[in-house]
């Protein structure tokens, strides 16, 4: 009895391993596939959007959301804040826009009202049209009287894009881009990049109290901190659907491994119970 149920636990134990063998390795092939696919290279656009600090802006003319023309020049006379956003994407974007808005709330509370503007560029055209935008801010609740949402006409997004250092690509599952606030002064230049999915409101209130005192600001840390720190978008974009998917690839073989674990470990419980049992009647018939 004893050798069977060993060679029935070194069985199990076989195709356990086997399993975690298959499942495992796939999902470590999976994030190496998915790095390899990763169409933006993060040192590279970081530099690009770095290079962009101390830029004057070129005098761009938007669409807001009810569809009227709207220069940036427009904007010049109070620190402005510029985020790019796509508006079909229903994770990053909306986090970032709700983060920024968190920050925003709580810098008007501290540095009072309309002492800056915030600008939301759709730069996925023509998909971010001024409707487009509109539904966006009333869907996540942004209803700031100094943030403007403004859609560009799709012939000027890469020189838009390139004015202020935002940076993305097209991949074979759609787009990667940095994630970046852009910090610019009263005269049009640009003087802070800020990144991240999650905006802390001290990265953006420090600059701003500095431009409305009129001290200059310094420049970003050292682009080596802030390659640790960026975010490149990790879902998947579909343009035959025009959205942003989740890939879940990864937790379900991760999920099929855990599963496999666990049966097997059921198994082997029951067996070592039938052991016992099997030996405690061969113990009563022989007494």
């Amino acid at each position: 009895m004893a050798r069977s149920l060993l060679s029935r636990i070194r069985q199990a134990a076989a195709c356990c391993g086997l399993g975690l063998a298959l499942a495992l390795p796939a999902a470590a092939s999976d994030q190496r596939d998915a790095a390899a696919d990763l169409g933006l290279d993060r040192e590279q656009a970081l530099r690009a959007s770095q290079a962009a600090v101390g830029r004057t802006i070129g005098d761009h003319i938007l669409l807001n959301r009810e569809g009227r023309p709207v220069a940036l020049s427009s904007f010049r006379g109070k620190p402005l804040l510029v985020s790019f956003i796509y508006t079909g994407c229903f994770q990053v974007c909306p986090t970032t826009t709700k983060s920024l808005q968190d920050a925003v709330e709580g810098l008007q509370k501290s540095l009072g009202p309309n002492q800056f503007n915030v600008v939301s560029i759709g730069f996925n055209q023509p998909a971010d049209s001024p409707q487009a935008l509109k539904a966006f801010a009333t869907q996540y609740n942004i209803k700031q009287s100094n943030w403007d949402f403004l859609s560009p006409p799709a012939a000027i997004v890469p020189a838009l894009a390139k004015d202020f250092g935002f940076v993305y690509t097209a991949t074979p599952a759609g787009f990667d881009h940095v994630l970046q606030v852009s910090l610019v002064d009263a005269q049009g230049r640009i003087v802070r990049q800020v990144y991240g999915e999650s905006v802390a409101p001290a990265e953006l209130g420090e600059p701003l109290k500095m431009l409305l005192a009129g001290t200059p600001v310094e420049s970003n840390q050292l682009l080596d901190n802030l390659v640790d720190r960026v975010r490149i978008l990790c879902t998947v974009y579909d343009p035959k659907t025009g959205a942003y998917r989740v890939d879940y690839t990864l937790p379900i073989q991760i999920a099929g491994g855990v599963t496999f674990f666990v049966l097997m470990l059921v198994f082997f419980i029951n067996e070592w119970r039938s052991s016992r049992q099997s030996a405690r009647n061969k113990g009563v018939r022989s007494a």
